[in-house]
């Protein structure tokens, strides 16, 4: 295989682009994205939020839906235009300061957020089996770095892809506790701020695991392999015929892997308001405790099903952390990346997998404490968001770059206004930190 920057397509259709395309054919990057999101720190800070907040916080899940579809969508077009990630095109066109100063921004912040979502798989594990968590970390860790690493992309893709049923968990979880649907719909469908310090970063967190660095990395690098992987697929600049109906199957996919990952993130925190914050717990420190403090109140199935689903999503979101941060160091360095390539060929590449995975399981044998690595792996998200976002849309609105398929419209304004909201909410939280 070659380099991304080194490849030559033939611009005319691929013999399969006359058939019906089958549904695993249109969801792809976008669902996988979508579901990575509600990883174990996104759990936790949903369970915090509904723990600490009730329902008040409810609306932001419709408040983000439409920012990050669009920002998601903007990435995967980046991707599937051009045929390299963000990193990627952010090296090409922009001065080289940038790009490390992005990609190493990301991973630092996906490093902490794999080690706290490892963390909160082994400590899920260890509460249905009642045995010590370290073991657990240190199989789950070793298990999607070899996974990542060994397996062919398109069974790996496969198999994650699969992995986003586990959301149902929460879904399942819902149903299994008593909602008060009036009030619940209230603090969905009214927006409630007080502008104080504890609610504002909460705010940030939820936004910061909902529109997260790490899923518009891997979005767009999702897209640029299919490119190199899928025979009929090519960068649209090279194929401008196959526009319209990829652009469509980008916006299906990611609508429909938003509003999943969304729709899961509401029932969390619904979840959490109406048992634990009902019976005046409100000191939710991970998605574990979240688990273990609904067995007294809605039963020891609540609990292990809860539980479990950390684990489902953790094996889908590390994997995912790493692998954008691989992508995006890659692509900086001129590495040769992809996930379809043999281990010997991308030694670099698949190195860096390894080492993020490696720190982030290191780091719960440390004095860090892994509570707090929780919530502050959303903050951090939250905050790194807003310059990476502010890259994305200069990237996705350059001719030079996108060709024809400049992020224009509607489109383009959701973008900056994603952009916008982030960087008010981060400011906003550092004004009412100062002491």
């Amino acid at each position: 295989m070659i380099k991304h920057d080194q490849m030559e397509v033939d611009p005319k259709p691929g013999p399969d682009h006359g058939r019906k395309p089958k549904l695993r054919d249109i969801v792809g990057p976008g669902l996988i994205s979508g579901a990575s999101d509600d990883d174990p720190s996104g759990i936790a800070t949903y369970s915090q939020a509904g723990a600490q907040f009730g329902y008040a916080l409810g609306w932001t899940m419709l408040f983000t839906y439409p920012l990050m579809s669009s920002v998601q969508m903007i990435s995967g077009r980046i991707g599937r235009v051009t045929g390299h990630g963000i990193a990627g095109n952010l090296r090409r066109h922009y001065p080289i300061w940038l790009t490390y100063l992005a990609v190493t921004l990301l991973l630092i912040a996906n490093t902490i957020n794999i080690g706290a979502d490892l963390g909160a798989m082994a400590d899920a594990t260890a509460l249905v089996a009642g045995v010590p968590a370290w073991p657990f970390l240190i199989l789950f860790a070793a298990f999607c770095a070899l996974t990542e690493v060994f397996a062919r992309y398109a069974s790996y893709v496969r198999h994650l892809k699969w992995l986003t049923l586990t959301l149902l968990a929460y879904v399942i979880t819902l149903f299994l506790v008593h909602i008060p649907w009036g009030e619940a719909l209230r603090g969905v469908a009214v927006p409630r701020v007080t502008f104080t310090a504890a609610t504002l970063t909460m705010i940030v967190a939820i936004f910061g695991t909902t529109i997260s660095p790490y899923v518009f990395f891997w979005e767009a690098e999702g897209e640029a392999e299919e490119v190199h992987v899928i025979p009929d697929r090519h960068p649209l600049n090279h194929a401008p015929r196959e526009g319209p109906s990829e652009l469509r199957r980008i916006e299906f996919d990611t609508l429909a892997g938003m509003g999943g990952a969304n729709l899961v993130a509401l029932t969390i925190i619904l979840t959490a308001a109406a048992t634990l914050h009902a019976h005046g717990i409100t000191d939710i420190d991970t998605s574990a405790d979240a688990a273990e403090a609904l067995r007294p109140i809605a039963g020891s199935y609540a609990s292990t099903v809860f539980a479990l689903g950390i684990v489902g999503t953790g094996l889908l979101a590390v994997p995912v952390l790493a692998g954008s941060a691989a992508y995006a160091i890659g692509e900086a360095f001129r590495w040769r990346v992809g996930l379809d390539r043999k281990p010997r060929r991308a030694k670099a590449f698949y190195g860096t997998i390894f080492a993020a995975t490696g720190v982030g399981a290191l780091l719960n044998f440390t004095t860090i404490d892994p509570i707090d690595a929780l919530y502050m792996a959303a903050v951090i998200n939250g905050v790194v968001s807003v310059p990476v976002l502010a890259i994305m849309m200069l990237i996705g609105q350059r001719r030079s770059v996108m060709g024809r398929f400049t992020i224009t419209g509607p489109l383009r304004l959701m973008g900056w206004l994603a952009t916008a909201v982030m960087a008010a909410a981060v400011i906003a939280m550092g004004l009412t930190s100062l002491p």
